[in-house]
């Protein structure tokens, strides 16, 4: 093809290809966003709005060394209900229940779920009247405790497992906790609103 013909060949390209047309990326069909409250103020749940949006980076790595970073599963203790992304949702938004992110505090502080409070789970036994528990003389009573959602990275991320059985053991009641096993790399991969970002 001789030089001067390049330009009329992408302008042919360019009215005889249709454009991509961006579509809208939902929660569900019905719901664009949820908007909850964090001690900073509302914040808004949705969706990355790029049709071509990739993971890259420390969310796209597949293959992890085993151990430690094993895969969980999918109940990390009997009595626990295990939850995904709506029902996770459905209690950012319950101002009865507290979701955990329960990974140590560099974790947290480069970016989480709006919403989540730090518990890491090396601390999470310790501090349960955060909770609803009371402190009792031989540990914790827990008739009042609140339902909490425990998280961490992902499916291979043995952080939310080890805190909700430490939890469990330190008397907390097994149906009061929900455990979104995907965590922050399922959450990423749905193009979710992640805090810091």
């Amino acid at each position: 093809m001789r030089q001067g013909a390049v330009a009329p060949v992408l302008a042919l390209l360019a009215i005889t290809l249709p454009a991509v047309a961006q579509e809208p990326v939902n929660l569900r069909p019905d719901l664009p966003a949820v908007t909850v409250e964090t001690p900073g103020g509302p914040a808004e749940i949705g969706r990355i709005q790029d049709n071509a949006n990739e993971l890259t980076g420390e969310w796209a790595r597949t293959s992890r060394p085993c151990p430690p970073f094993c895969i969980q599963p999918m109940s990390p203790a009997p009595g626990v209900t295990t939850i995904g992304e709506l029902e996770l949702l459905d209690m950012l938004a319950d101002p009865e229940a507290i979701v955990i992110d329960s990974r140590t505090r560099d974790w947290f502080d480069g970016g989480s779920i709006p919403g989540a409070v730090n518990i890491p789970y090396t601390e999470a036994p310790d501090r349960l009247d955060e909770l609803g528990c009371e402190i009792d003389f031989e540990g914790f009573i827990c008739d009042d405790a609140r339902p909490v959602a425990l998280f961490c990275n992902g499916l291979w991320c043995g952080q939310s497992p080890s805190a909700i059985r430490r939890m469990i053991a330190a008397g907390y009641p097994a149906e009061k906790i929900f455990y979104y096993r995907g965590g922050m790399q399922s959450w990423r991969m749905l193009g979710l609103t992640v805090t810091g970002n």
